[in-house]
Parts: structure tokens; C-alpha cells; sequence
């Protein structure tokens, strides 16, 4: 009996403590680093390409991503939501596209606190408190868009922009980067009318149509998304009216529009490895190392003149249906 008892009651806590910290220290070897990889939204070709990126960083890693994003790129409440569900999860990092620079803060400010890493990709935001940002040059995107419309119209002429969201901080760079390279360069030509198309199809449409019907001898039209540049170039397609177009992303729809002669040209970037690049800076932050606080991707001008180069296609065409799954 007295061996029973020969442990005093305290060392008997001390062995049960001890043998909970080595199982726990056991199952922490063996975790799985997940990172949340939150898109503006998840419908476009582009996010989905940035999508791709990331899986193929996670394989190369050897790490997890939860991929999930709102529907469109106007939900800035339901990206909030998705980030603070990844917070209160308590995700090992954070890779984030903010809809919109302001309201976003919030959420990556809070994530900081929480000691969770924030890498933000494609659109800036209002706060320093994030790793890595990585994204397109999209103010040098924007001014080569307007060298090429300057140059097609012989530095004169009438046109009007579709533009994307108020707020969003990609795209506000390119309308920015074009308007001014536009008045630098390029005096003798007037932008008579600027409207947003917000993200979507549909509304691009319908301000081409009505800048199209308040303006009639327009010359040229600038997008600066995938959603507008489409909006804009099927609305002239479906009036048979043939001006110059210079456009923002890629699209198996744009590309054939592009061939079609309704597109004149497009500032493409790379969202496949836009979404590789902020995965790989996540797990370098998980990992202590150390990250530039900025990554800026080339943009790029594709035309009927360069549309067939091998390392283009390979640009507009990644392999989706390798790193997604799917027919």
C-alpha cells in the first residue's frame, strides 16, 4: 500500500504535465502549415489562375491553402467575413487580394495582432502591417496601355474609359498610370467620359452602351479588367462598330476578340504566378525568413503582332486544369 502511495500527489501531476507536453510537442511535429489564400472574387479566369499559382506553391511547399473568396469583386463585407474566419481558425498565414484599400485594413490589422502573417496580393492597402506585397506594376500597366491608344491614333482623337471599382487600389493605378501617361504624352487626345463598369459584364456593357450613345464619334476606348474590357469589346461587337480598344487581363474570350480585330490590344499580367509568388512569400514568413516588403510583376502588351509567341501563349495559358482538377 505505502508503495501505492510512495509518489507524493504533486510528482504525480508533474509525470501527467510532462507526458501531455511531449503528446502535444509529438502532434505540433506533424502539423501541416495551412495558409488562406483570399481572392477578390473566384469567378474570372484570373482568379482562377491565381488559384492554380497557389496550389502549385503548396505542392512545391508542402503546405496546405484554403482557397475562398466572395462571388464578386463589389462584396468588400463577405472578403471582411472570410478574413475573420480565418483568423478566429487560426491559420498558420495569410494571403490576401483586398477589394478595397481602406476597408480591408481592419481585418489585416487584426490579423497582425494575432500574430498571423499577411502576405497581400494584387491590390494594395491602407496599412503596413502585412509582409509581402505582391502584384502587378499596374501604374506602368496602365501607362503602356495609353502609349499603345496614343500611338494607334496617331496622338489624336476622342475616347472614353471603362473603369473598374471605386476603391480598388489595382485598378485605380492603371486608370491613373494611363490618364496621366496619356496627358504627358499625348495632349491631342481627349477623354471625353470615364464610368465604371464594377466587375461585371453586364454593367461594363451598359456604360459602353451609354457612352457609346452619348458620344458617337468616339475613337478609342480604355479598360482597365477582364469584366470591362469584355463588357466594352462585345458591346462593339454586337453594334458592328470598329474602334480602338485597348483592354486590362486575358480571357479565352478576350483573346478571340482580340483576333477578331474588336480588341486592338491587352495589358496582360501574370495571375498564375501572381498567386505562386504570394504563397511562397507566406511560407517564407511562417518560416522567420526574410521577405521584401514589395514584389512587383511586369506587365505585358499583347497584340495581334506577338499573340503567337510561345512564352505568351504560355503566359495566357496555365495549366488550370492540372493544379484545379476538372475536365
Amino acid at each position: 500500500m505505502r508503495f501505492r502511495h510512495a509518489l507524493p500527489v504533486s510528482d504525480g501531476r508533474w509525470y501527467l504535465l510532462a507526458g501531455l507536453f511531449l503528446l502535444t510537442a509529438s502532434c505540433n511535429r506533424s502539423h501541416t502549415p495551412t495558409v488562406a489564400v483570399i481572392p477578390k472574387a473566384s469567378a474570372d479566369i484570373f482568379w482562377q489562375s491565381v488559384h492554380a499559382g497557389a496550389v502549385k506553391s503548396s505542392w512545391a511547399n508542402g503546405i496546405e491553402i484554403v482557397w475562398d473568396g466572395p462571388p464578386n469583386e463589389t462584396d468588400i463585407a463577405g472578403e471582411m467575413k472570410i478574413m475573420e474566419t480565418m483568423i478566429d481558425r487560426r491559420v498558420d498565414a495569410i494571403a490576401v487580394a483586398p477589394s478595397d484599400h481602406s476597408a480591408l485594413k481592419i481585418v489585416v490589422d487584426r490579423a497582425s495582432a494575432a500574430g498571423i502573417p499577411v502576405v497581400v496580393y494584387d491590390s494594395g492597402i491602407d496599412t503596413n502591417n502585412y509582409r509581402t506585397f505582391v502584384a502587378t506594376d499596374n501604374y506602368l500597366g496602365g501607362a503602356m496601355g495609353a502609349d499603345r491608344l496614343g500611338a494607334a491614333l496617331n496622338g489624336k482623337g476622342k475616347i472614353v474609359m471603362v473603369k473598374t471599382v471605386p476603391g480598388g487600389a489595382s485598378t485605380t493605378a492603371r486608370e491613373d498610370g494611363f490618364r496621366n501617361e496619356l496627358k504627358a504624352k499625348f495632349p491631342g487626345i481627349q477623354i471625353l467620359d470615364e464610368r465604371f463598369g464594377m466587375a461585371m459584364i453586364s454593367e461594363s456593357r451598359k456604360v459602353t452602351e451609354n457612352m457609346l450613345t452619348a458620344h458617337p464619334d468616339l475613337d478609342g476606348i480604355f479598360c482597365s479588367n477582364e469584366s470591362g474590357s469584355e463588357g466594352a469589346a462585345t458591346t462593339l461587337k454586337a453594334r458592328g462598330i470598329k474602334i480602338k480598344l485597348v483592354g486590362f487581363d486575358s480571357s479565352p474570350t478576350l483573346i478571340a476578340l482580340l483576333r477578331e480585330g474588336w480588341i486592338d490590344s491587352l495589358v496582360i499580367q501574370n495571375p498564375f504566378k501572381m498567386g505562386e509568388t504570394a504563397v511562397d512569400e507566406a511560407v517564407r514568413a511562417l518560416r522567420k525568413e526574410k521577405t521584401p516588403k514589395k514584389i512587383f510583376l511586369p506587365p505585358r502588351l499583347v497584340n495581334s503582332a506577338n499573340l503567337n509567341d510561345p512564352d505568351i501563349q504560355a503566359q495566357l495559358n496555365p495549366d488550370l486544369k492540372r493544379y484545379l482538377g476538372g475536365s
